[in-house]
């Protein structure tokens, strides 16, 4: 049953570079935001560091230097300056907050190569004590408390930080469209040169489904996943190799089989025909009538055996429906040796048989029929006049029939042929068989879990049944 399911066969090529390309592309723009998140806090926190500087300078020179003063000092650095005194005066200097919001600092604003406050020799005791931060994107303002209870605003411009990262958010967005382009090129022939493998296996499947069968990819390594693919391909080739050549080698044993058929059903029909036009044109007195008519009925029902063993035959392939049931294997033997006795009576049929019972689950009727064709084939090797054994074996785990005659034997070469369909030995064609006993006969002992074998043995032949035994054989 195939999948229902369709193979999803996209490019592996184009899948793989689009998917590098964009995984590369988020890398570039997760490095971009914390490059630009990274250094905007970087360049406001280097502001507040010069402001607090700056505070601390400041606070160094209160009552030294007049509060206007000190004012001017720090408005020079494109500062806006507030300082509240502790009496409730205040002094204002430098540009507005809103006007360093519209435009950034000059050349004397807070920039790195701008000197901090003088401090004279002789500075005061008053300190720093407290400072905050507030601000937002255009400013930062830096309010100190000073020890001597006075308060000091400084305001700076942040614009300058702005401008810093637009232009290094351009340099990022260039480099990130030129590092795309050379990792689009870069992927591309790497991808081209790591499934060039693919394409040779798809060239070799096209050359064998075109009827070149002797191809194969033989990788170098089945553990990669090219190799695992190409292992697969080859053990699918092989498989499909080896099934093409069973089927043809199972179609010319079937048209053997048809043909040797009928040929052996030929003859009887032959026969019947021909004894039938006579009796029906000639006309016969009564001996020479009853011979013909004793000639259609042998004809006939050589005809029907066969037929019946063919159908036997066919039930084997397509498996029997057994009916089991536990019986002790020594009866069956015994029958067969009595009925032997009447239909051979010229042949010496004795048996062999352990004093315990030989429990077996088994299809009686199947396995009566097997045993009747080992010795019906013993008999007909023996000419009808020799003699026949049958001798039951137990083992831990199965039981054994051994038939033995002492005719001719089979030759080494033949001891498996004889099992195939319509094989009839030399010795053998002067009987009635048509050579479908033996395989009848393998055929239900393996339908037991059981089988039928050639035994050798010094003068005749032996054939040897095998059953499993049912349960513990009592000894």
């Amino acid at each position: 049953m195939s999948d229902p399911r369709p193979l999803r066969a996209g490019s592996v090529r184009r899948r793989t570079i689009i998917a590098v390309v964009a995984l590369v592309a988020v890398l570039l723009i997760v490095l971009s935001v914390v490059v630009d998140i990274a250094l905007g806090a970087r360049l406001r926190g280097q502001i507040e560091e010069r402001l607090r500087d700056r505070a601390a300078a400041a606070a160094s020179l209160v009552g030294t230097v007049d509060d206007e003063d000190l004012a001017e000092r720090l408005s020079d650095q494109g500062l806006a300056v507030r300082i509240d005194s502790a009496g409730g005066e205040s002094v204002v200097a430098g540009p507005s907050p809103e006007q360093l919001r519209h435009s950034p600092p000059g050349p004397g604003g807070p920039g790195p190569a701008q000197p901090s406050v003088p401090t004279p020799a002789a500075s005061s005791d008053v300190r720093v004590v407290a400072s905050s931060v507030t601000g937002d994107d255009d400013l930062v303002t830096l309010s100190s408390t000073l020890s001597d209870g006075s308060t000091l605003t400084l305001t700076a411009s942040a614009a300058g930080v702005d401008e810093t990262l637009a232009q290094v958010r351009w340099i990022m967005a260039l480099a990130s469209v030129g590092v795309l382009v050379l990792a689009a090129v870069a992927v591309t022939v790497v991808v081209r040169g790591t499934l060039r493998p693919l394409d040779q296996v798809s060239e070799i499947a096209r050359s064998i489904g075109a009827g070149d069968r002797d191809r194969r990819l033989n990788p170098t390594r089945s553990d990669t996943e090219i190799g695992r693919v190409a292992a697969a391909l080859d053990d699918m080739i092989d498989d499909v190799t080896g099934a093409e050549q069973a089927a043809r080698q199972a179609e010319t044993r079937l048209r053997a089989f048809l043909s040797d058929a009928a040929h052996e059903l030929r003859t009887p029909v032959a026969g019947i025909r021909a004894a039938a036009d006579t009796l029906v044109r000639a006309d016969l007195d009564g001996p020479e009538r009853e011979m013909l008519a004793a000639h259609v009925a042998r004809e006939a029902t050589r005809a029907s055996r066969l037929v019946d063993d063919l159908l036997t035959m066919a039930r084997v392939d397509q498996g029997l429906d057994l009916t089991r049931s536990d019986i002790d294997l020594r009866a069956l033997v015994t029958a067969e040796v009595e009925r032997a006795h009447l239909v051979h009576p010229s042949v010496r049929v004795c048996s062999v048989l352990p004093d315990a019972v030989v429990p077996v689950r088994v299809d009686a009727g199947r396995i009566a029929q097997v045993l009747s064709n080992l010795v019906e084939n013993a008999a007909r090797a023996t000419g009808g006049r020799g003699s026949i054994e049958l001798e039951v074996s137990v083992t831990e785990t199965a039981a054994a029939v051994a038939v033995s005659d002492d005719g001719p034997g089979v030759a080494e070469a033949d001891r498996e042929r004889i099992f195939e369909r319509l094989v009839r030995l030399d010795a053998a064609r002067a009987g009635t068989g048509v050579g479908l006993g033996l395989p009848i006969a393998r055929g239900i002992a393996r339908a037991h879990d059981g089988d039928v074998r050639y035994a050798p043995r010094t003068g005749g032949a032996r054939f040897a049944l095998t059953l499993p035994l049912r349960g513990r054989y009592a000894t």
